[in-house]
């Protein structure tokens, strides 16, 4: 077996691995084209050469029960989702680190400017460049299995993987997701890689405030508060519109499938 055969082995064990652990898709990009994209730190990326791409999915009735906001349940679902994530990505880096990889695991939800809403890297960059999906109009990851229902999370490695490379996006003239927003922010403009900005898709702050608008309210407590009074904070979603339009969502049969 020569060098390349073993890296596509290697590459091939670990997928599976994080399958059985419970991804339901996974994909490597090249961490190279991929210092373009904001970082937090802006160096992030200098020890990696590769950049793993894991994806749940997330039930599709939990969107099929939205009417024109987030739900209590879809806040639960989405941090459970999170959750799961982040111990793929916790058990992916670990088993890569037994193997003498240096790998991190980056948060599935983590945002480290409020201001530009970024995070150390884009979750969707990474995936979009690892093969699980592409972006769609919603600015959002679309993937061919489900759509939008999915949450992602990324490993960062210098592990030399077998790369995965983008694929062709399947969203043609469809707008659907642009009639469901309720906002208006989505403008319907396709694209056949990626945008170079953000705005070119929607108007961003546009969904922001329809975000904002429909933050869930939790109850949390503060580290420095002696006496744990709960203190309310906000968890902001995704109003969850686009990705119940979106037909590449999986729709079982029931009374969300028939809309």
């Amino acid at each position: 077996m020569n060098e390349t055969q073993n890296y596509e082995s290697y590459t091939n064990v670990l997928k599976e691995k994080i399958k059985e652990w419970g991804g339901d898709l996974v994909g490597v990009a090249d961490a190279e084209p991929l210092k373009a994209q904001p970082l937090d730190p802006p160096d992030l990326l200098e020890p990696f050469s590769r950049a793993v791409s894991i994806a749940v999915s997330l039930p599709w009735a939990t969107f099929g029960e939205i009417k024109d906001k987030p739900t209590l349940i879809y806040e639960n679902v989405y941090q459970t989702a999170n959750r799961v994530l982040d111990e793929l990505a916790f058990k992916t880096a670990k088993t890569l680190g037994n193997d003498e990889f240096y790998s991190l695991p980056i948060p599935a939800s983590q945002v480290t400017d409020e201001k530009n809403w970024y995070g150390a890297i884009s979750h969707k960059a990474v995936a979009r460049m690892a093969g699980l999906g592409w972006q769609g109009k919603n600015l959002l990851l679309i993937t061919r299995q489900y759509g939008s229902t999915v949450r992602l999370v990324t490993v960062l490695t210098n592990a030399p993987l077998v790369v995965d490379g983008p694929v062709e996006n399947r969203c043609g003239k469809c707008t659907l997701c642009q009639k469901a927003c309720p906002s208006g922010a989505i403008r319907g403009v396709g694209t056949k890689n990626h945008y170079i900005d953000r705005n070119e898709a929607m108007f961003f702050d546009k969904c922001v405030a329809q975000l904002k608008k429909h933050s869930i309210m939790l109850e949390t407590y503060s580290l420095k508060d002696e006496n744990r009074e709960p203190t309310p904070t906000y968890h902001k979603l995704i109003c969850g519109l686009c990705i119940k339009a979106c037909p590449f969502g999986r729709k079982p049969k029931g009374r969300a499938g028939k809309e």
